[in-house]
């Protein structure tokens, strides 16, 4: 969902054969910048470990597209190649209230509750039909959810920690361009989304593709 308008649609007509061709481009190094994925002309800051290719998604809990994206991204990560390094990063858009739920994601982290948390939110917003929205409607969810102590969570969430990230998260979707989510940004050079790669499930194999070029870049 937006800056830029995308579709789930073509991941769900011909996905098998599909991705059969697109594991074979992959081999043969037929993505190409400017069409299938862009390279920033300025390099993005990267905080990963040594030696580690960083792997970064963009999206928002408001976001449909990034609520269907989730078990898939989900599924992908358990086959993630080994020398690469994957952090999530909530966008300053989608919806009115975008900082509360970049709130709520970096509050999270911080308590080491986003495995356990993040498909959760995804479905009590985009299937329950949850009205969690701005501060007050977070801290009261979370104080309600098993698991979150509700007072540790209150803290975190207001605390200048969890601002610090925030701004980083503004900085890096401003450094990597980002025009839609979900999206994902790799090694502080390239860029792909739904609709540069014509759909989520090409993107995929296109960030596959990217993790294996960056250390040769």
């Amino acid at each position: 969902m937006k800056r830029r308008d995308f579709s789930l649609a073509a991941a769900s007509v011909g996905v098998a054969p599909f991705l059969a061709s697109t594991a074979a481009q992959a081999q043969q190094g037929a993505f190409k910048a400017g069409t299938d994925y862009i390279q920033l002309k300025k390099p993005a800051p990267v905080d990963a470990p040594a030696g580690k290719v960083e792997v970064l998604e963009f999206f928002s809990y408001n976001c449909p597209h990034c609520a269907e994206f989730e078990p898939r991204l989900e599924a992908w990560l358990k086959k993630l190649p080994a020398n690469a390094s994957f952090r999530r990063v909530p966008v300053p858009f989608v919806g009115n209230d975008v900082e509360s739920k970049q709130r709520l994601y970096y509050t999270l982290e911080a308590l080491g509750k986003v495995d356990e948390f993040q498909a959760k939110i995804f479905l009590a917003i985009h299937k329950d039909r949850q009205p969690i929205i701005g501060d007050a409607a977070i801290l009261d969810w979370a104080g309600k959810q098993p698991g979150i102590d509700g007072a540790k969570f209150a803290e975190m969430y207001k605390s200048f920690t969890v601002s610090g990230k925030i701004k980083r998260a503004t900085q890096l979707t401003n450094d990597y361009q980002v025009g839609g989510v979900p999206a994902i940004g790799v090694a502080g050079r390239y860029y792909v989304d739904g609709e540069l790669a014509r759909s989520l499930d090409r993107a995929l194999q296109i960030t596959e593709y990217l993790i294996a070029q960056a250390p040769k870049a």
